[in-house]
């Protein structure tokens, strides 16, 4: 008996990684009879005669799982951004970012294609930077030739396991594929009829990169927060958490109670507007969202 790591999971096998070799394995019949299904990422007992015919006996206890990607015991996300085509939309980061904390996992976040960008644009971009690295997140720049960047995206992967998320044709694929040109993941071109990329990941894989183990997925393909409570966004908000113990009301939603930590700090600029601005677009999107049953 070994214990190992499930990297892929694929048409009922699982590929499982131990001391530097992948046995394939299959589900026992307990885990159907207790309607458990092995994930990848998940740590497990396993036996195998050969690489080829293994049985995963045991699944140790997961510090987190998400659905959508399929994978258990992640340590971060690395979300990446673009700055054109689609260009870059700070609501769109701010969603994904919620999504990473209330999973509890440490974003990274990289902003890509900073070449295709004029001095003006760039010059803005750079401010988000620094709005969100005051927040306390690593926010890396990338174009698509920089090896000093790659470097970079190395150190933040190196001994963790990392999700990749991102809006379609933000270049996710790209960037795997230029840490690990032996990866050769399939990316598509923009669709140009409808402004965005096609899903090009079939499977949920955990790639060796950079002394980490990095997910290929479609990322967070729901953006809904389906199962986030009201009172449970504004922790995903790091800035609000850093001063909401001093607003009058325990409680505070930050919204139109009076003497607000969080809205005295937002006019004297502590916190970010914009960042604020969608704090309370999703406070009315969690409020209007329909009951499930």
């Amino acid at each position: 008996m070994a214990t190992g790591k499930i990297v892929k999971a694929l048409s009922g096998f699982y590929y499982v990684l131990h001391e530097g070799e992948v046995y394939q394995c299959r589900g026992r019949g307990v885990f159907r009879k207790k309607k458990i299904t092995p994930l990848v990422g998940d740590i497990v007992e396993f036996q195998a005669e050969t690489l080829k015919e293994g049985y995963i006996l045991s699944i140790e206890k997961r510090a987190n799982e998400l659905v959508r990607p399929p994978i258990a015991n992640v340590d971060q996300a690395l979300i990446v951004a673009s700055v054109s085509n689609p260009e870059f939309n700070p609501l769109l980061l701010d969603r994904f970012l919620v999504l990473v904390e209330a999973k509890r996992l440490a974003p990274v976040i990289v902003i890509s294609k900073i070449d295709q960008i004029n001095k003006e644009q760039e010059a803005k971009i750079k401010k988000y930077q620094e709005i969100y690295q005051k927040i306390g997140y690593p926010v890396l720049l990338s174009a698509m030739d920089d090896q000093h960047m790659t470097n970079d995206i190395e150190q933040q992967l190196a001994d963790k396991t990392t999700v990749i998320a991102g809006q379609s044709g933000v270049g996710k694929s790209s960037l795997l594929n230029l840490l690990d040109p032996s990866l050769d993941i399939e990316t598509n071109e923009i669709s140009e009829s409808l402004g965005r990329g096609k899903h090009t990941t079939r499977h949920v894989e955990l790639y060796k990169i950079a002394g980490g183990l990095v997910a290929d997925t479609p990322g967070f393909s729901s953006l809904e927060f389906g199962d986030l409570e009201l009172e449970e966004l504004s922790e995903c908000f790091p800035e609000f958490v850093a001063v909401q113990e001093h607003c009058k009301f325990r409680g505070c939603i930050h919204s139109k109670e009076p003497k607000c930590a969080v809205k005295a700090a937002v006019d004297n600029e502590t916190i970010a507007k914009h960042r604020y601005e969608h704090y309370l677009q999703f406070v009315d999107e969690i409020k209007n969202r329909k009951p499930r049953y």
